[in-house]
């Protein structure tokens, strides 16, 4: 029989939130996030993913952009490495931007 795929389960954006990928890491935990949209916003991880979740150059995550300001954004979600595969098969990352 031939080899099954893994059954993954993915969060998909919703609503304002947009994919990207992390470019720089600032400091002070602020980041360079490139975005699908083709903007570059300075990402902020909040207290809650701080020492939860790790984050670095290279990884796809999800933001939201800021209401007053669009240059900025929060960082609320990493995908990890299988998951960043499985959504890169389905289209939704047009080759990892």
């Amino acid at each position: 029989m031939n080899q099954e795929e893994e059954i993954i389960r993915v969060r998909i954006p919703r609503g304002r939130e947009i994919l990207g990928i992390v470019d720089n890491m600032l400091g002070a935990n602020r980041l360079s996030v490139r975005c699908l949209d083709g903007k570059t916003r300075m990402g902020r991880i909040p207290g809650k993913m701080k020492k939860r979740i790790w984050i670095r150059r290279g990884d796809i995550v999800i933001i939201v952009p800021w209401d007053f300001q669009d240059d900025k954004a929060d960082v609320i979600w990493r995908y990890t490495s299988p998951q960043a595969d499985w959504l890169e098969r389905r289209g939704y990352l047009k080759s990892k931007v």
